[in-house]
């Protein structure tokens, strides 16, 4: 049980030292985050389409 207190009075003094974003840090970054993953889920699935359609031409 004593492992356990030790671990958890060091997480909380980790925790103390970590550099929170700020509320306008937090949402901007958030909205590059959704941003490029829909960019990139877009460019995906335009090649996945396109990748479709050659094959279809290929193996008719």
């Amino acid at each position: 049980m004593n492992k356990i207190a030790t671990y958890l009075e060091d997480v909380g003094k980790e925790m103390r030292k970590v550099s929170w974003p700020t509320r306008p840090e937090l949402i901007s970054n958030t909205l590059v985050t959704i941003l490029a993953t829909v960019v990139i889920s877009l460019f995906v699935y335009l090649t996945d389409h396109l990748i479709g359609i050659v094959l279809n031409v290929v193996y008719g």
